[in-house]
């Protein structure tokens, strides 16, 4: 039995009996999402919990603390089976992309982690790859969990192309002009008409460009918890302060990076020209 049917025949029944049927599917939908963001909750609980009892006297390091949370919560989630071994790929590939970025924008100065620990190379604690890692865990779940369909899709090549191109923009823009806003239009222009079409009780629909809109703002949100928690700081920024609303379009583009390097793994929920691909598991 998948994880959605689990959740909506096992745990949920009560919830249709009980509410009307708007509000039922409404507090399934949100549970199930919690379910399919569990590494990426547990690591800000992580965060908020370590910011409030962390002492510099203690012999290991906060950063050091996060990074063996994250080993062990990964583990764990494999172990129990809550995330399968394509979905570890998906997490392995974002996390190398993500981290490789981290070494990047950290040595340029963009922004900083003010805390002292042992594993860190580059001035980037280890720890900070398991946060982009718990964007791709959230993806690859999410599908699973919701049984998503994205129809139709557009030529696969396309957006991979629009995935590099988004990704090297992270670094180039630096050096040359910036054409973020070129790239906000084509992930428009490429996928306004693929519908993200996932299942709670019955089938629903909405553009992914929304999808992805949706899913940075919360991202936003989960950012200013490491500024607000002193976790990391940006340039130019006090310590303590919100991340300005600016970097969730970084996060809208940074979406598609994570969302493409999970179809490179997993191919069958992408309906193109009208044909389910196979899956790459």
């Amino acid at each position: 039995m998948t994880d959605a049917l689990a959740l909506e025949q096992n745990r949920a029944g009560w919830l249709r009996k009980t509410l009307p049927a708007w509000l039922a599917e409404l507090v399934i939908f949100i549970a199930k999402q919690a379910w399919a963001c569990l590494f990426a909750i547990s690591l800000l609980l992580a965060v908020i919990i370590t910011n409030a009892i962390w002492s510099d006297s203690w012999a290991l390091a906060r950063y050091d603390a996060l990074v063996i949370f994250a080993v062990l919560m990964q583990a764990a989630m494999l172990l129990f089976k809550l995330e399968t071994w394509a979905e570890a790929k998906v997490i392995a590939l974002f996390h190398i992309t993500g981290t490789s970025m981290e070494f990047f924008k950290v040595s340029a100065g963009s922004w900083e982690y003010p805390e002292a620990s042992v594993l860190v190379i580059m001035g980037v604690p280890l720890f900070s790859g398991f946060m982009y890692a718990s964007v791709g865990s959230y993806i690859a779940r999410v599908i699973r969990i919701f049984d998503i369909r994205f129809t139709p899709y557009p030529p696969f090549w396309t957006t991979v192309v629009l995935a590099i191109a988004i990704y090297v923009n992270f670094f180039a823009h630096h050096f040359v002009p910036d054409i973020r806003l070129g790239l906000f239009a084509a992930t428009v222009l490429l996928f306004g008409r693929t519908m993200v079409r996932f299942t709670v009780g019955r089938r629903y629909g909405f553009p992914l460009p929304l999808a992805a809109l949706i899913v940075s703002f919360s991202l936003w949100l989960a950012e200013n918890i490491g500024t607000l928690t002193g976790t990391w700081t940006y340039a130019g920024s006090p310590p303590f302060d919100w991340t300005s609303l600016q970097k969730m379009g970084s996060w809208y583009l940074l979406i598609y990076v994570a969302f493409v390097t999970v179809t490179l793994v997993i191919r069958a929920p992408l309906d193109i020209k009208g044909n389910r691909a196979t899956s790459g598991n």
